[in-house]
């Protein structure tokens, strides 16, 4: 079992960037491919970006790709997301998510994930 704490949100203005973090417990951090997710007031969660085992994989849903991108350290147990040019849309709870999977293996359904963290908000005013 992997336990999992985000930290990096809070407020910042339309255009503003964050960067988002989440530490891993334990030695099996490389066993795991990671995933951020999110969840806007009002909705379901959703899928943000996700990354392989080894960090060689990566994926980013639509509508964050080439503002959003995902990246992980294995020698520190931790997984980013850095946000840049963020809009209101982007206010959420941000969360990250591991689940086993093979190395190069990337996933983004909320269902596959077995360990998740508490989330982090990030607020976008405009």
């Amino acid at each position: 079992q992997v336990r999992l704490v985000e930290s990096g949100g809070g407020l910042v203005q339309a255009g503003g960037s964050l960067r988002l973090s989440c530490a891993a417990s334990g030695n099996t951090f490389r066993t795991y491919n990671m995933g951020w997710f999110r969840q806007r007031p009002g909705k379901g969660r959703e899928f943000v970006a996700t990354i392989s085992r080894g960090g060689t994989n990566t994926f980013h849903s639509y509508s964050v790709r080439g503002r959003f991108t995902v990246s992980r350290g294995n020698d520190k147990n931790t997984v980013d997301l850095k946000m840049n040019n963020l809009q209101p849309k982007a206010t959420a709870v941000y969360y990250c998510a591991a689940r086993h999977a093979p190395l190069a293996a990337i996933g983004g359904v909320v269902s596959e994930y077995e360990y998740w963290g508490r989330g982090t908000q990030v607020i976008v005013s405009s």
